[in-house]
């Protein structure tokens, strides 16, 4: 009996498209995140929802696309989602294990410097497609009202840029959502039904 030729190996390695993980991990939790920060659920305890969304599906989750993105040799989805992973888990950390003490002036920092980093990933965005392009344009936004929000020292209710921040979020989280949606429906049914608009 003859052996049976092997298939040739897909060019991924045989890793699927971690892509649309990524995004949906950064999607859900971005969204109810955004929900707080633009003062629309001010409810006790929501804070516990986030952050366990941010260990798991924004952090854990989104870390993991970003290992198998280099797996695929995608460098820009490996820097963006292990970037936006560790993002999430250290949201985690700051939050679950602060002191609690008033570091409003740090955590606008903190927020400053994700706006440059998601600003210079826009730049390499603009090579992917327009839907991550999108995502990138509108979180790159979100983190400068974010970190300026911080600056003015606001808690409850939230600053009015912070609020306008939670706003761009939710904007910012439906595009995701679309991206990795798109990419998903597309993949599976081996055709392009949603447009993501190449570049």
């Amino acid at each position: 009996m003859s052996e049976t030729p092997n298939a040739p190996a897909p060019s991924s390695g045989g890793t699927a498209d971690p892509a649309p993980l990524g995004l949906a991990g950064f999607a859900m939790t971005t969204f109810i995140l955004s929900f707080v920060n633009a003062n629309l659920i001010s409810e006790k305890g929501s804070g516990d929802v986030i952050l366990g969304l941010a260990l798991f599906y924004g952090g854990i989750a989104q870390l993991l696309a970003g290992m198998w993105e280099y797996r695929r040799g995608n460098t820009f989805g490996a820097t963006a989602f292990s970037s936006f992973g560790a993002f999430w888990l250290s949201y985690w950390g700051i939050v679950r294990l602060g002191t609690g003490g008033d570091a409003h002036k740090t955590i606008g920092l903190y927020l400053f410097a994700w706006f440059l980093f998601t600003g210079y990933m826009t730049v390499a965005a603009t090579r992917t497609n327009g839907a991550v392009l999108a995502v990138f344009v509108l979180l790159t936004i979100t983190f400068l009202c974010l970190a300026i929000g911080a600056w003015q020292n606001a808690a409850t209710p939230p600053a009015a840029m912070t609020r306008i921040g939670g706003w761009l979020g939710i904007l910012t989280a439906l595009a995701a959502w679309y991206a990795s949606f798109a990419a998903v429906v597309n993949e599976t049914h081996k055709r392009q039904l949603f447009p993501t608009w190449p570049r």
